[in-house]
């Protein structure tokens, strides 16, 4: 089995492998699951245009990029909560009750182990879904094309109990079903931490569409029925402890034969030699094969897959993130820029000095002209408000700065980054905090990839006392920033 151990037990292939599991073990206690989430919320398109920079193809974070039929947009809202957007395709939703409806008892779920539903959009043909942020890619991006380190052992069975107990919450909650469970459908948070992601609990009835994956994948009565019960939910869970074990996704018909004739080499992870014992591996597979289970009444439920997970647990005292190899806290900023470390010092001098040796080469390609009027005199006030706002930053009166930037902004005839970086320092030196973080958000909807507005935002955080926010603007920077020197 390549664990550096003895070779399985027989009865893992046997016909004990249909043996019940005790249920003794219930998913956490609830209360300490709750997570402090706003309500649901009904968002109109335009706050989430505002929220992803437009629909940006820069915010886009969904598998196939925007040639996906449903595409979900990386965004932040005004209260700079990080957020995914999930937006329909204009025919995936005729029924805008129906959606409605949905989206609603879906946005009731309050869980640590899913990604929340924090509200919808259903305006028009526009149907969208909001939901918590989870920034450190999907399951089948770490178990399959995995780039630093392969999944540990332990996190595998971490990942496994996690999705677990995400499924036994919701059948507490009458949503049992869940529809093309799969290893996209599983998401690290900022911790490392995996999550079920809720945008599977949403099913539109017309969709006929419960399994887009291979159908090799899905349940045997989901062919005869077209049909998706609980007990198939079970069956995907069985296909995703096989990915786990094996870090490939192999069609079940052939696991199921791999296990009969004992050919494990090929069942189980090169990656995993040596951690895990006999009884850890004859364990997993043994559930694996009662989620497969051809008729649906001989599979777990979520329950007693929680109850025969909970044991098998190693290294519970470590991090998620640490068990990942994700960079976490200030470790997750190694590299920052002298603007970066100049945010984290709040050294604000040292930011000015930087934004005023910058200047306007930023604005290349994202400064927007909103009209082609002609040069009138208007355009020319306009114009002559900018360029007294730059001498005044230059001398460092950031009152007047702010009132000429005001006066060029309030025109409207053109979009600039820079401009709203600009009167975004002048607020903080000006002791206008909040009107600072405005500006510097601002900033990143014109120009959604430019990392100064993420530093801004840091710095605004940092002066209105949102240290952890600010944390993570100062980590989304430092990104961008990589990026766009890599691309250089």
């Amino acid at each position: 089995m390549g664990c550096g151990c003895s070779k399985l037990s027989v009865c893992c292939w046997g016909s004990e492998i249909t043996e019940p599991v005790l249920e003794t073990h219930s998913v956490e206690n609830e209360e300490k699951n709750e997570l402090d989430l706003p309500a649901f919320h009904e968002y109109t398109v335009e706050q989430l245009r505002t929220a992803t920079s437009g629909f940006a193809v820069e915010n886009i974070v969904s598998e196939h990029g925007e040639k996906a039929p449903n595409v979900v947009y990386k965004g932040k809202l005004e209260n700079q909560r990080r957020i995914a957007v999930k937006r329909f395709n204009r025919s995936a939703w005729p029924d805008a009750r129906q959606f409605l409806e949905e989206a609603r008892a879906v946005g009731q779920l309050r869980n640590i182990r899913l990604t929340n539903l924090l509200g919808c959009c259903c305006e028009g043909d526009e149907r969208l879904l909001v939901a918590e942020y989870m920034p450190n890619d999907t399951l089948a991006k770490h178990l399959f094309h995995w780039e630093t380190q392969p999944m540990k052992w332990a996190m595998r069975l971490r990942v496994a109990l996690y999705l677990a107990q995400a499924l036994e919450y919701c059948t507490s909650k009458g949503r049992a079903l869940y529809h093309d469970l799969n290893a996209y459908r599983i998401v690290f948070d900022e911790d490392g931490n995996p999550r079920l992601s809720c945008f599977g609990m949403m099913k539109n009835s017309r969709d006929g569409k419960s399994y887009s994956t291979n159908l090799a994948f899905t349940p045997p009565e989901y062919l005869r029925t077209g049909r998706v019960t609980a007990e198939s939910v079970m069956y995907s869970f069985g296909t995703l402890l096989l990915d786990l074990l094996s870090g490939k996704h192999i069609p079940p018909s052939h696991a199921l034969d791999l296990i009969r004739d004992r050919n494990l080499q090929m069942l189980t992870d090169s990656c995993l030699e040596g951690q895990f014992s006999n009884d850890e591996g004859t364990e997993l597979v043994r559930l694996a094969s009662r989620c497969l289970q051809y008729e649906p009444r001989e599979r777990p439920n979520p329950k007693s897959l929680v109850a025969a997970l909970v044991p098998l647990q190693k290294d519970t005292e470590v991090a998620s993130h640490v068990l990942m190899g994700i960079p976490h806290g200030e470790a997750a900023l190694p590299n920052l820029s002298p603007l970066g470390e100049a945010c984290v010092r709040k050294d604000l001098t040292a930011i000015h000095e930087i934004l005023e040796s910058i200047g306007y080469k930023d604005d290349e390609g994202a400064a927007t002209e909103l009209s082609f009027q002609m040069w009138t005199n208007q355009m020319q006030e306009t114009l002559t408000s900018k360029k007294k706002g730059d001498v005044a930053f230059r001398h460092k009166d950031f009152r007047a700065a702010i009132e000429c930037y005001t006066q060029f902004i309030d025109v409207g005839t053109m979009l600039s980054p820079t401009v709203f970086a600009r009167r975004s320092l002048s607020y903080v030196m000006s002791d206008m905090p909040q009107e600072a973080l405005n500006d510097a958000s601002q900033a990143q909807v014109i120009s959604p990839v430019w990392h100064i507005a993420s530093y801004l935002q840091a710095a605004a955080l940092l002066a209105l006392g949102r240290d952890d926010e600010a944390q993570v603007a100062l980590k989304e920077g430092c990104v961008l920033e990589s990026k766009k020197n890599a691309n250089a």
